[in-house]
């Protein structure tokens, strides 16, 4: 037995998996069609998952250690300033299509990253102040990258940056990662296939990764997903609803795997955007922090962890998870369940009872429809008991069930929406990854995204502390500032905070080297090194 950097693998087993002529296809499930494939556009779960299996990254945070390791890029330097970053490149590397790999499509890369006309969300990261990025080629193997000013976790952010190439016909569909995308059938089915021009081995020579091809099947009801793992059809679930969880744990145990509470929250969040179609009284209450807060203490939150997630959750207390220890502001209480406080604070706003139902001072009865993705039965079920919640101070609020495409046009396009109940995946530790979250001219400043100007004076004072925390190295002052956005997300509530989850996940017993993590992906982070016994049988 030994360590590969990734896992533990038996020397015979693996001589099956790879000497044995099985064409290998690991199978699972997408929950909706990938927005993109674009890897620099990335801002869905879908999208994600394609772009970790197929993009090749200079550095990635190795999801157990948590520590960065060395990938396309055998070694870097960030400066003292933190506002320079210079990459050594791996040589003799080339895209999925036979193009070669060299400094010009890092220098590509960067650019289209950077440019503002992208919008790109992973952009958002690295945008610690205004200027122009410079990329300097010093070699076909060498570049370095200059920001106008330093960036905290400046290598770090690069774990999510896939290398485009410069010069294929391809685009973005010449890959550097172990996979690419061979066939994609529309509300079906993604299959992605081996990339011969990987740059892995293992230590025996063998070329990485073992499994030949990925199904990703499209759908989004997390009863088929589990009935067809199984019934044998998927090899793995990446991320497991409580509920499916215990029906697969009583089931069979040996396939139910809990890594521990996750970085994950499920939030509820306002429509705040002033170009929106909603009545100018809706936006009245929609805009009020008093009202905001009015709603969060009417939400029975442990009852959420107990009864939607049977346990395998925590009440939310900030947007960091407290399995964030470093980051996570001990300071915060616990979110009140406290109706007469919210009965006080709305009556500060206008709002009175007659006969049970909540009116606000122009005489309108409070109700309201929350959105979130249909199939999803924790959301569906959050979402009925803030019904109750809520009906308990006079409000009425009605649940609308979409479909994920649908309910992505609503809160990113169409703004044609009144809340929505809805996820956010964390794939790191550094609360800098949510640059793309907390700032005001943000594409994913969910509420009122890519504001012109802070639209406030508490999303101003954000938008300074994001920026000064981003372009520290002092990492007192870094904690400092991220412990006063805690405080005034907690005060102002443009997202009602819920739960964090448990990171639960569903494996096949065929699927072998399977270490779950906290991070996201779950199961597949060390994609190259899984394989599965069996070959491609059933």
């Amino acid at each position: 037995m030994k360590r590969n950097g990734y896992g533990a693998l038996c020397g015979f087993c693996l001589a099956l998996a790879t000497c044995s002529g099985w064409a290998s296809e690991l199978r699972f499930c997408l929950r909706a069609d990938p927005r993109t494939f674009d890897p620099l556009q990335v801002d869905d779960g879908a999208s994600d998952t394609v772009r970790y299996l197929t993009g090749g990254v200079l550095m990635r945070l190795n999801r157990r250690t948590q520590q960065l390791q060395p990938e396309l890029a055998t070694a870097w330097t960030v400066n003292a300033a933190g506002n320079s970053i210079t990459f050594t490149l791996r040589p003799n590397v080339r895209f999925s299509d036979g193009t070669p790999f060299a400094a010009e499509d890092v220098a590509y890369t960067v650019r289209r990253l950077m440019d503002p006309a992208l919008h790109s969300p992973t952009g958002d990261a690295f945008r610690s102040g205004e200027g122009a990025v410079v990329e300097r080629v010093l070699g076909r193997d060498r570049i370095t990258i200059v920001f106008p000013h330093p960036v905290v976790g400046l290598d770090k952010l690069f774990d999510q940056v896939a290398m485009e190439s410069a010069r294929s016909p391809l685009k973005e569909r010449a890959v550097l990662g172990p996979y690419f995308i061979a066939e994609y059938k529309p509300g079906q089915y993604l299959l992605l296939k081996k990339n011969s021009h990987y740059w892995k081995h293992d230590a025996q020579g063998n070329a990485l990764p073992y499994i030949d091809t990925i199904r990703l099947e499209i759908e989004p009801n997390p009863d088929m997903e589990m009935l067809r793992l199984l019934r044998g059809q998927i090899d793995l679930i990446d991320a497991v609803d409580a509920a499916h969880y215990d029906q697969l744990a009583a089931r069979a145990p040996k396939m139910a795997m809990d890594a521990g509470v996750s970085l994950d929250s499920e939030q509820v969040w306002f429509n705040q955007t002033p170009s929106s179609l909603l009545p100018a009284y809706k936006k009245a209450w929609f805009t009020s922090a008093n009202f905001r807060r009015a709603i969060s203490e009417s939400i029975d939150r442990g009852a959420m962890a107990r009864v939607v997630y049977r346990g395998h959750a925590r009440a939310a207390v900030s947007w960091v998870s407290p399995a964030n220890r470093y980051w996570f502001d001990s300071k915060l209480p616990p979110y009140p369940l406290d109706r007469r406080a919210a009965l006080r604070l709305l009556a500060r706003e206008g709002f009175s009872q007659r006969n049970g139902t909540l009116y606000d001072k122009e005489g309108h009865a409070v109700e309201f429809s929350v959105i979130t993705n249909a199939g999803n039965t924790a959301r569906e079920r959050m979402a009925t008991m803030m019904q109750q919640d809520l009906a308990a101070i006079g409000i009425r609020l009605n649940v609308v069930t979409l479909d994920f495409p649908s309910l992505i046009e609503r809160i990113t396009r169409s703004f044609n929406y009144e809340a929505c109940l809805l996820g956010l995946v964390n794939n790191d530790l550094d609360p800098n990854s949510q640059m793309n979250v907390w700032l005001s001219s943000a594409e994913t400043h969910q509420w009122n995204p890519a504001e012109k100007k802070p639209a406030t004076a508490w999303e101003a004072e954000i938008d300074g502390l994001m920026r000064m925390q981003a372009s520290t190295m002092d990492l007192k002052k870094r904690k400092q500032a991220i412990d006063r956005v805690q405080e005034i997300v907690r005060q102002q509530e443009p997202f009602l905070y819920l739960v964090n989850s448990d990171a639960l996940v569903a494996v096949s017993p065929r699927l072998h080297n399977v270490e779950p993590v906290v991070l996201r992906p779950q199961v597949f982070w060390n994609i190259e090194w899984l394989w599965l016994s069996g070959g491609g049988g059933r």
